[in-house]
């Protein structure tokens, strides 16, 4: 299983870039795109056919970072990977 550290490595922010919301590896694919679909009922699966470039563990990656996010006491306790 892929630790949490690892999975939020997937996560990166780039002020060129959605104006630097949290995106998954360096694509334009948004954590907010992912946690949305899936809070619609759509399967991982449906979202691994939709956007091929995704990986299962980048699915993983967004659920973690939502944790994080949730879980920590501020936006700022939780650091993303700059690309």
């Amino acid at each position: 299983m892929t630790s949490q550290a690892t999975l939020l490595g997937r996560i990166t922010a780039r002020p060129d870039v959605f104006n630097g919301k949290p995106i998954v590896r360096d694509m334009r694919i948004s954590v907010e795109l992912i946690l949305s679909l899936m809070a619609q009922g759509v399967s991982h699966e449906e979202i691994l056919d939709d956007y091929p470039d995704l990986e299962p563990d980048d699915i993983r990656a967004c659920t973690a970072y939502a944790h994080a996010v949730i879980a920590g006491d501020s936006l700022s306790a939780v650091t993303v990977g700059e690309a």
